[in-house]
């Protein structure tokens, strides 16, 4: 089969590869009818998140069930179904705490409770390197889906890829973000990041009651695609300074909920590197600083953007004195996905408008490369094997 294969950093391909197989009662295996790219998968692009071997790449996929492991009763042959990114055994202490990214028996060589940077990590992942369980991805023609009568979920017919793909890891991720935040109604919610992740936010935070919704980001054409498909304000850090400017904007008190949906690299400068060298740290945290400042005291601040080392000068100071609620990690998408499929199908919500170039498989290198170089106005890009 050809599948996009992660060979090094900044070496990504489309190969053939062996076709996936049933290795336990509890596969299945699905003929991949679309995937997407995702900004976590441009960390392992760039090296920001090791991997040493060759991987296939992928963890936001849909497709139709080809084959059934013995043990599988929930699913069958011609079934259409998503797939949540977080491979959940179903079973353990996490998983039956509503914690599936943290399951105990997906990561079987680099489970851990610590949470290191270079092992002891949470549950697996489907394409997101040897830490995250070196399980192939989904940006392929076929992949194996372990543990398969917990996570996929059957599809309805009447309903395109493209309105339910984003329920495998975008949509969820972002609407975490808020659900965190514990709305009432009437909040104003400040979105540092308008790539997929952070327009999902967007739309989350409309749908739980927000009174006005602010989107910050220094690229103008991800601003115009969040006030055309979401209705927000926009802010850009090259032209106001955002903390004023939402501060501003709420009586001087700052946002009731900042979400970084960035993460540890952000735009940066020479200084912002220099000092990632000197500390030896990964990216930066300046998005995560501004959300600190920008929110008010008493308010949350939700991290859905990925950060992969310590930071010097952690603000524990600010935190401690705002009395700032610190909600982040993995979207726990098993306890939204159902009610989020219902949100698409009742048309409370529109996922597939931040879609702006579809590519067949084999035209993946140049997918990757135009998302992460922001190029041709990307904002998401799907894959058709």
């Amino acid at each position: 089969m050809k599948a996009v294969v992660f060979h090094k950093p900044g070496d990504i391909q489309v190969d053939t590869v062996d076709d996936p197989r049933i290795e336990n009662d509890r596969d299945v295996i699905l003929r991949v009818t679309s995937t997407a790219i995702c900004g976590s998968d441009l960390h392992i692009l760039s090296g920001a998140v090791p991997q040493s071997t060759d991987m296939i790449m992928g963890h936001e996929f849909m497709g139709i069930v080809e084959e059934v492991g013995s043990a599988i009763h929930t699913l069958k042959k011609g079934d259409r179904v998503i797939v949540p990114f977080p491979i959940a055994c179903g079973a353990c202490f996490f998983c039956n705490h509503g914690a599936s990214p943290h399951c105990e028996n997906s990561n079987y060589k680099h489970y851990g409770p610590n949470g290191d940077l270079t092992d002891e990590k949470g549950g697996a992942l489907y394409g997101y390197t040897d830490l995250y369980g070196g399980y192939s991805g989904g940006q392929a023609e076929y992949v194996r889906v372990p543990f398969a009568d917990i996570s996929p979920r059957v599809v309805p017919a009447e309903m395109s890829d493209e309105q339910v793909l984003f329920l495998t890891d975008i949509f969820p991720t972002g609407w975490s973000s808020i659900d965190w935040a514990q709305l009432q109604g009437g909040e104003v919610v400040a979105v540092f990041g308008s790539g997929p992740v952070g327009l999902m936010a967007q739309k989350a935070a409309w749908i739980n009651g927000a009174s006005r919704v602010i989107a910050i980001d220094p690229l103008e054409y991800r601003l115009k695609k969040a006030r055309e498909v979401n209705g927000v304000d926009t802010l850009n850090p090259n032209e106001v300074d955002v903390v004023e400017a939402i501060r501003e904007m709420t009586d001087g008190r700052g946002a009731d909920v900042c979400v970084d949906a960035v993460g540890f690299e952000p735009e940066s400068n020479l200084v912002d590197k220099l000092k990632a060298t000197v500390n030896f740290e990964k990216g930066s945290m300046k998005v995560l600083d501004l959300a600190f400042k920008a929110v008010r005291r008493g308010g949350t601040v939700s991290i859905v953007g990925v950060y992969g080392s310590t930071y010097d000068n952690f603000p524990l100071h600010r935190i401690f004195d705002k009395a700032i609620t610190i909600k982040q990690g993995q979207a726990p998408v098993l306890n939204y996905v159902d009610k989020l499929i219902d949100l698409v199908q009742n048309e409370k919500v529109v996922l597939d408008d931040i879609i702006t170039h579809t590519l067949p498989l084999s035209e993946a290198s140049k997918g990757y490369e135009i998302f992460d170089k922001k190029e041709d106005d990307c904002v998401k890009v799907v894959l058709k094997p």
